[in-house]
């Protein structure tokens, strides 16, 4: 699924070399990217992915996106946002233009983290709470019970999942499953964050199966050779000038992970 077709960078630099956010993209002025139902951007710290991401989602007015703070008196960040085109796919039926669905989200890692903080941090008071409701003899069930009178419509399954593990990428992985919710765009920005390989595997189904059934669309900006070897997509090379689709095994991190595990291959025959 298709919701957003391309988005054309501006064309015009300014003169200041450090202008925020013309020198995170300067080598991809002018440059148009295509939209494929899965795309990802790659690149290394610096290379404009999660200025990219921001940016889109702003124009897009997309939940989760945030202006960056107004230094100097002139908005260079509006002014970049205001050159900056989005077109959006055609329906061939229908001749319908689709626009941002509702449902859209633009989910940061430091949102994903924030999240399994709080959970965590709400699990230490509730167990604080048991804890002090025990010292003067409630049973464990009164206790459960004066705490739901307390803490009327609390999200109990996402505190007890955050209890049972207290584990950064297991809540982090039932973080994604409560916001990837059918007919949404979704940027992504760096979520293998917590998640181990084997659940980077998971959401990379995840993400398959809303896009092939749940008509969703995502922009992901990732590092995981996981995500950009599984995933079906379109990858962009953010370290490169121009925005030209890359193949993931020309990526230079895949190639260093290549070459470690090949230096290393002898261990694994042991």
């Amino acid at each position: 699924m298709r919701y957003i077709r391309s988005c054309q960078l501006p064309v015009e630099d300014v003169d200041n070399p450090n202008i925020y956010p013309y020198n995170s993209l300067r080598s991809q002025l002018g440059e148009t990217i295509v939209f494929d139902s899965i795309t990802l951007f790659y690149g290394n710290n610096g290379s404009g992915k999660s200025t990219l991401l921001n940016l889109l989602a702003d124009k897009l007015d997309i939940k989760g996106a945030e202006k960056p703070r107004l230094f100097g008196k002139k908005d260079y960040y509006e002014q970049y946002l205001n050159r900056l085109t989005i077109t959006f796919e055609d329906d061939e039926e229908t001749g319908w233009t689709k626009r941002v669905p509702e449902n859209s989200y633009y989910l940061k890692s430091e949102d994903v983290l924030y999240e399994v903080k709080k959970i965590q941090q709400e699990e230490v008071l509730r167990e604080g709470y048991r804890y002090e409701r025990k010292r003067v003899g409630l049973s464990k069930k009164q206790v459960m019970a004066k705490q739901s009178k307390v803490k009327t419509d609390r999200d109990i399954e996402k505190i007890i999942f955050a209890q049972e593990k207290y584990s950064n990428g297991q809540t982090a992985m039932q973080i994604f499953e409560d916001y990837l919710i059918p007919d949404g765009i979704y940027f992504l920005d760096e979520p293998e964050v917590s998640l181990s390989p084997k659940n980077q595997l998971i959401l990379a189904d995840i993400i398959t199966y809303h896009t092939r059934f749940l008509n969703c669309q995502f922009v992901i900006a990732t590092h995981s050779p996981f995500l950009l070897g599984k995933l079906e997509g379109t990858i962009y090379n953010l370290d490169l000038p121009g925005m030209q689709p890359s193949k993931w095994t020309k990526l230079p991190a895949i190639k260093e992970y290549y070459d470690f595990f090949n230096q290393m291959s002898n261990q694994f025959k042991r």
